[in-house]
């Protein structure tokens, strides 16, 4: 059970499932059936820990909790108007609960947020396992490649109709025809963004049962082959698969997270997050090779120690992991002392970003440079997008046209080791915080883009902000990146750079091992005390061997960086 606090086990109270039903009843009826048992917990003053006992467990959409969230980086008001999400399972104002899951599976019906921590305190959620029974991205692999034709077989769990030589895609409550598609090696373990090229089909017809071809006449055949798996899915994050909000102590371990549909586990301004013993891919026995709509783990504005161990991740549809924090860009000064601030990616706003007490940095938009302090006296809401910010003392008197805030107090130490990270058609970690990060011992297996992102941007996804103490150690990244993308990659997002106005610092990368095909090895710029040493670089397509250092315009690439560091690496070549 959850040690949180350190409960004295004889006053632990365990709460069976079996108390509010028999088996049958528990298994068809699980949504309503764990509302009551959530209900009994919280009722409770003391720790409780809530048994579900082993078994296959059905949440329905019209058992579900229904209730307004805005949830960073999900969709904007065009997109998505109406913010209520479906949830399967809603914890709020939970305190000292444990939810033990024996094992079971938990399947998800229609779209729905499977996983809802609202204001909670010293929660674990453990040996569980969660899949959807209609995957919301739909899955056909290559059998044969003609002309100006090619065949596919359709997957078991993705559902179709065809209507005038049209495809549309039926799940449960929902369809779409185009959208982002992706393309899965699994023999390769890669996966990767591509065209929409379904839609360019002139005509597509029934070959047999769960076997489509696609004609396209005139239109260029895909680049494609067979054995290539084709995922779909339509652009709309209108749920997510976990979301903890406003929340202290939480822990996730031994979880098999198998699909999640909308943004995947999201934290958003919450503390204190441990994220242990995770398999976030799809479960063997289904034959899925995706298991995320979008991220993996997103975590936004959050604060403590977030710890993400010994876990597994393949089959996303975006980042693997991404940390970060929210620009908010200053658009009026009503006071000496009180700013206005705004939401400004599209797709981020209506949850609060600021607290009284809260420690704030100036930054300019143009050079990412901060240049001033504050502190928040008080907070006013005056929509989804702005607040009304005042400040202990006055706000300095020059501020840029596009100068953002950047809240320092929800900021968190992050620890990401062990992990194993496959099958990512983006970046496996994105990270921007201030404080210690520690990136080790960690598997990066033919990550498409760059294995590990640093960012920070106040003109795109105002994503926040600058790195001052990262180690990168002990990892081996294998094939991952590509020609346009390094496999480390320092790209703070400033129009404005120079070597005496560095937005990142500190950021150590040793006792590393690279193999490397196509892509940079390192790209940095805008960085202050970067360090590069002690690295085993395998360099594929080379035929001999060499322990010289790359020069600067080949396998590293440095702008406006200072105090760089390059020693003790060996360079190994071997021919393919």
């Amino acid at each position: 059970m959850t040690t949180y606090g350190n409960p004295d086990f004889a006053s632990v109270k365990v709460i069976p499932l079996t108390d509010f039903g028999d088996a049958e009843h528990l298994q068809a009826n699980a949504g309503t059936i764990m509302r009551l048992a959530l209900e009994a917990a919280g009722a409770h003053a003391g720790p409780a820990v809530l048994e579900v006992p082993y078994g296959t467990y059905h949440f329905y959409p019209e058992h579900a909790d229904k209730a307004a969230y805005s949830i960073t980086n999900t969709a904007s008001e065009e997109e998505n108007p109406d913010v209520t999400r479906t949830i399967a399972l809603l914890m709020k104002g939970q305190r000292r609960l444990t939810l033990e899951g024996n094992g079971s599976l938990f399947v998800i019906h229609g779209k729905q947020t499977m996983l809802l921590l609202d204001n909670c305190e010293d929660i674990e959620i453990r040996n569980l396992r969660f899949d959807y029974a209609r995957p919301t991205v739909t899955e056909m692999t290559v059998e044969r490649i003609g002309e100006k034709e090619l065949d596919v077989q359709v997957h078991p769990d993705s559902q179709y109709k065809l209507e005038d030589g049209r495809l549309t895609w039926v799940g449960e409550g929902w369809t779409f025809r185009g959208g982002p598609v992706q393309h899965c090696d699994i023999d390769a373990n890669r996966t990767w963004r591509v065209d929409d090229w379904p839609s360019r089909a002139k005509r597509i017809e029934e070959t047999g049962s769960r076997r489509l071809r696609f004609h396209f006449g005139d239109n260029a055949i895909p680049d494609v082959r067979p054995g290539i798996t084709v995922q779909m899915r339509d652009g709309i994050r209108d749920q997510v698969g976990v979301l903890i909000a406003g929340c202290r102590r939480v822990r996730l371990t031994e979880l098999g997270i198998h699909f999640m549909h909308g943004l995947g586990v999201v934290g958003q301004f919450s503390e204190d997050l441990t994220f242990s013993s995770l398999e976030l891919a799809p479960r063997r026995e289904t034959g899925r090779t995706v298991a995320g709509f979008a991220d993996f783990i997103h975590l936004s504005g959050c604060r403590g120690l977030v710890s993400i161990t010994d876990s597994k991740f393949a089959g996303a549809h975006d980042d693997a992991i991404n940390v970060h924090g929210t620009y908010l860009r200053m658009v009026d000064q009503p006071a000496p002392n009180q700013v206005k601030v705004r939401f400004m990616h599209p797709q981020t706003y209506g949850f609060q970003a600021y607290f009284p007490g809260d420690e704030v940095a100036f930054v300019s938009a143009d050079s990412l440079a901060s240049y001033a302090a504050g502190r928040i006296a008080a907070v006013e809401s005056l929509n989804p997008r702005e607040f009304l910010l005042t400040l202990e003392q006055p706000a300095p008197t020059l501020l840029g046209e596009q100068d953002v805030l950047e809240n320092l107090t929800w900021t968190p130490e992050i620890v990401i080791e062990r992990n194993h990270f496959a099958r990512i058609p983006t970046r496996g970690i994105l990270v921007t915080s201030p404080r210690k990060t520690t990136i080790r011992d960690n598997r990066f297996e033919s990550i498409h883009m760059s294995g590990i992102l640093v960012s920070a941007d106040a003109n795109s996804w105002y994503e926040s902000g600058a790195v001052t103490d990262l180690l990168i150690t002990g990892n081996v990244f294998d094939l991952s990146g590509g020609a346009e993308f390094p496999i480390l990659r320092i790209a703070p997002e400033n129009e404005h750079s120079t070597g005496e106005m560095p937005v990142h610092r500190n950021i150590r990368i040793e006792d590393n091992r690279f193999k490397v095909s196509q892509a940079p090895l390192l790209s940095a710029r805008s960085t202050e005390g970067l360090v590069f040493r002690r690295n085993d670089i395998l360099l594929e397509q080379m035929g001999q061997e060499s322990t010289a250092e790359p020069d600067a315009g080949g396998l590293v690439r440095f702008e406006n960086c200072s105090g760089v560091e390059m020693a003790d690496n060996r360079f190994r070549y071997q021919k393919q």
